[in-house]
């Protein structure tokens, strides 16, 4: 197939943490295109707990079994970003109401203003409650979050958060 007629696909995040839904949209989307970038980019309105270079390193080690799938970082707008890699769709996961209203508004400004469409990808029941701002709340309060997160996110997100005294919950040798 010749580069023009590839169909290449961003999943746009900042991935503070990747979550187990977020590897179940990469994984199902992975399917659709033949070749999706996991786009890590940084959320100027929010402060993150892992550096970019810690997210594509853990995002790397997550997803380098997934034929197609390769991680890049960008700055600046999402439809900037797809154009100059040649992508012509944007892949998103929707959880809920919320999240089709507000990616609703956004797929149709990217359509019109720089030709980019949108697939979205319900996310699957068992990750409909899950988000990184969860997570982020949950591991800062001590919770054990090996459940929400891929296994090679907890040590990072350990050596960021302090969980109380005498609780290992968020160890990697449970």
């Amino acid at each position: 197939m010749s580069d023009s007629t590839r169909r290449i696909a961003i999943f746009p995040g900042t991935f503070d943490p990747i979550t187990n839904g977020h590897l179940d949209v990469i994984k199902r989307g992975a399917g659709l295109f033949d070749e999706l970038v996991v786009a890590v980019g940084e959320n100027p309105e929010k402060a993150s707990l892992l550096s970019l270079d810690e997210r594509l390193g853990i995002i790397r080690e997550v997803v380098g079994d997934i034929p197609g799938v390769s991680v890049e970082s960008f700055d600046g707008l999402t439809v900037d970003f797809a154009r100059t890699i040649g992508a012509t769709v944007i892949l998103r996961g929707i959880r809920n109401s919320s999240d089709l209203q507000f990616e609703f508004q956004v797929a149709l400004t990217n359509r019109v203003v720089a030709g980019v469409e949108t697939v979205f990808i319900m996310t699957s029941s068992q990750y409909a409650f899950t988000s990184s701002s969860l997570i982020r709340q949950i591991a800062s309060m001590g919770g054990d979050i090996s459940a929400l997160v891929p296994a090679e996110v907890l040590g990072h997100i350990a050596k960021r958060v302090a969980p109380p005294a005498g609780d290992d919950s968020l160890s990697e040798t449970e």
